[in-house]
């Protein structure tokens, strides 16, 4: 049992001088990298730092815009006039041209005339009968008004020949103005143009048998120069832009095309715009007159139009600055004062150019990444390029 203790105590003794052993090589290898100077390994705490991150950036300034809505639209004839007779006849020619350009009071149709000169003529032979009748009862009355004064003529006789001079005269009025009316049907034979313009084709040839205001007209004459331009605007927009619709200076429209480059070269003014919405499209009908001298426009063409609106202040971004998130919204990277850069989420409804106009989200004086987004986190630091401006 002693033999079993001191084997014991042996190899506790042996673990004591091997550890004392390595405490003193600790010791001598700090000794050694202590005099020798050399760097003690680092610790976690002392890691290098993130370096920062190059980013594109801008500083967004208050800007004056130009405003403009596109707007679908269509073309509409200035005046339109149908052509139809207000007598009843044959139409013995036509004066026109098909498609030309006719002015205002040139003739167009000729119906047959000889009828209407007829009662012309008839009326004017009752015409020149109750002027005759006339003049025989006025000088009747002014012999029988001499007669009276010498109790020559009874006071009944005297009565009886005013009125009938009374009559005369009524008689006289009724057969001129036959006269008149037999005049106007005679000028009715020949149709002229209302209005100038460009007129289309005939319905009816010579030869054809035409009724006092018939239901089908014998042509239409359309005045294409100035022209209208029909704007359809949606009614969520009338409240936003009634403003822009008020003073005495009327709003510019363009034409554009799919690029939205000027496909017109004339500019037309709004004129004005309708008191009810369409119940069955949403929208407000808003009319602008443009002038049409080559006669491009045609009644019935859609059109792009843009509407110039009034300049505001406000502050853009580049649509490549701004970022959709997951959620949908728009966001740009602001970088802070320390160069810290988080994102912010903004509003634009609204776009000019290759810019959104902001709404709410961002200030001028802010200054947001342009490029580089691929290498940024919400709380990096960056080291911001500015844009050179142009």
């Amino acid at each position: 049992m002693s033999r079993k203790k001191a084997v014991m105590a042996q190899t506790k003794n042996k673990k004591k001088w091997m550890l004392l052993g390595a405490t003193v090589v600790v010791a001598c290898a700090g000794l050694a990298y202590w005099k020798l100077g050399l760097p003690a390994s680092p610790s976690p705490a002392a890691a290098t730092p993130t370096p920062a991150v190059a980013v594109g950036a801008m500083t967004l300034k208050t800007q004056t815009v130009a405003l403009f809505k596109d707007l679908p639209s269509r073309t509409s004839a200035y005046k339109v006039a149908d052509i139809r007779p207000q007598v009843t006849g044959i139409v013995t020619e036509r004066l026109f041209e098909e498609g030309a350009t006719v002015n205002k009071g040139q003739p167009l149709y000729q119906i047959d005339p000889a009828p209407y000169q007829a009662q012309y003529d008839s009326a004017f032979a009752d015409l020149y009968r109750t002027q005759t009748n006339l003049k025989l009862v006025k000088a009747k009355a002014d012999r029988y008004k001499k007669l009276l004064r010498t109790n020559a003529v009874s006071q009944q006789a005297y009565e009886d020949v005013v009125s009938a001079l009374d009559q005369a005269t009524a008689d006289l009025a009724v057969a001129e103005a036959a006269v008149a009316a037999a005049q106007v049907n005679l000028n009715y034979t020949k149709v002229y143009a209302p209005i100038s313009g460009r007129i289309g084709k005939s319905s009816i040839t010579p030869g054809a048998l035409v009724t006092a205001n018939q239901a089908a007209s014998l042509a239409t004459v359309t005045q294409l120069d100035p022209i209208y331009v029909d704007l359809s605007l949606p009614s969520r927009d009338l409240m936003s832009l009634r403003t822009q619709f008020e003073g005495e200076q009327k709003p510019v429209v363009t034409l554009s095309d799919e690029s939205g480059k000027t496909a017109y070269k004339h500019e037309g003014q709004l004129q004005f715009s309708e008191v009810t919405v369409d119940q069955t499209t949403g929208t407000v009908l808003m009319r602008a007159l443009f002038p049409n001298p080559e006669q491009l426009l045609l009644p019935g063409m859609f059109v792009r139009a843009k509407l110039h609106l009034k300049p505001i202040e406000a502050v853009l971004v580049p649509q490549s600055a701004a970022v959709r998130g997951s959620d949908g919204k728009l966001k740009v990277w602001v970088i802070g004062t320390d160069n810290v850069v988080n994102p912010v989420p903004i509003e634009a409804h609204q776009t000019v150019a290759n810019t959104w106009l902001i709404e709410s989200g961002v200030d001028s004086g802010a200054v947001i990444v342009t490029e580089g987004f691929q290498k940024i986190r919400p709380g990096a630091t960056v080291t911001p390029a500015f844009e050179k401006a142009e």
